[in-house]
């Protein structure tokens, strides 16, 4: 069964939605943004916890107002309500430009639906029960809406961390298939995602793989003993660069006036540094991460050593300037 609804919320929450879809790679085969597949994903995932949380609020409120005047429980509830409304989900985004989606469901999606229609909508429209409940997804840290999203994910790398069992997954990034020893999942302060630190048990080497492009992830019944090396190396990688598992290279840059600036300012996976002699930062910090990093400030940074790393940022800019050219 499909059905169709139109849903009105604020230009606001429906941009932000949309950041989500496009960040957590909800797309179609021409590469658009599939915000009625993320939507469907958030209603199915989210939807009890909300109801859940909503009620508990309510009912709390309700109690508390009522154990301080003689108030009916119907009257109370309405007045908590209106407490939640008004105070904090600020009527979840009615101000300024508004918008209209239409939310196709289907499947899981709309036996949720038929839910809310059939039992918790009382005074308020389903329209209206949406945006709300959005709104509320929105509230929450990026990091912890993509476990909300990617729920069974999570559930998978949990079990497999906890019975030390190996991870079969693919990467949306990669495409390929790989069969991982799972150890720690660490968030990205910048990027505010999360991401799986583990080993490949056949290469033996680390990987990091963003949860949010980890697909069709499956517990295997083969288990690993634990190595304290390589939980060690991934807990300092947790702190510091979950992104990438590189190792460390010891990496000398001398900044302009203008780089030193942009070096205070990009803060999205910048590297820490180890020492500053004048104008020459030290870092100690893997040479992938150091490349990316850099690349954003042209003649403003230039690579002192380690060599591969010159060598990378100069073929970089050869390349621009040759497509530039033609």
């Amino acid at each position: 069964m499909t059905e169709k609804y139109k849903i009105y919320l604020s230009e606001d929450i429906r941009s932000r939605l949309i950041n989500d879809a496009e960040l957590f790679e909800f797309t179609r085969k021409d590469e658009s943004v599939n915000l009625n597949g993320f939507l469907k994903e958030l209603i199915v995932n989210y939807f009890e916890k909300y109801r859940k949380d909503t009620e508990d609020l309510m009912n709390g409120i309700a109690e508390d107002i009522t154990s301080v005047r003689a108030i009916k429980p119907k009257d109370a509830a309405a007045i908590a309500d209106k407490i939640i409304s008004s105070y904090i989900r600020g009527d979840a985004g009615s101000a300024g430009k508004k918008a209209v989606i239409t939310l196709t469901v289907s499947g899981a999606s709309y036996n949720i639906i038929r839910i809310i229609e059939n039992n918790l909508l009382a005074e308020k429209s389903l329209s209206g029960y949406m945006k709300d409940m959005f709104a509320s997804y929105l509230s929450i840290p990026r990091s912890r809406r993509e476990e909300i999203i990617f729920r069974d994910t999570y559930e998978d790398i949990r079990k497999a961390i906890s019975e030390h069992k190996r991870l079969s997954l693919t990467s949306s990034g990669t495409g390929y298939k790989f069969t991982v020893e799972p150890y720690i999942i660490a968030p990205s302060k910048e990027e505010q995602c999360n991401y799986l630190l583990c080993r490949d048990p056949k290469t033996k080497k680390t990987r990091t793989f963003r949860i949010s492009r980890i697909r069709n992830s499956f517990v295997t019944s083969d288990t690993f003993e634990e190595d304290e090396q390589v939980a060690g190396r991934l807990r300092t990688l947790a702190t510091r660069s979950p992104h990438t598992a590189s190792p460390d290279v010891h990496a000398a840059v001398r900044l302009t006036e203008s780089g030193m600036r942009k070096y205070k300012m990009i803060v999205k996976n910048r590297p820490a540094v180890t020492e500053i002699c004048g104008d020459v930062y030290y870092f100690d910090w893997p040479e992938v991460q150091l490349e990316d990093y850099f690349r954003r400030f042209g003649e403003d940074a230039i690579v002192i050593k380690p060599a591969s790393l010159k060598v990378r940022l100069r073929n970089y800019y050869e390349r621009a300037l040759e497509a530039y050219k033609k």
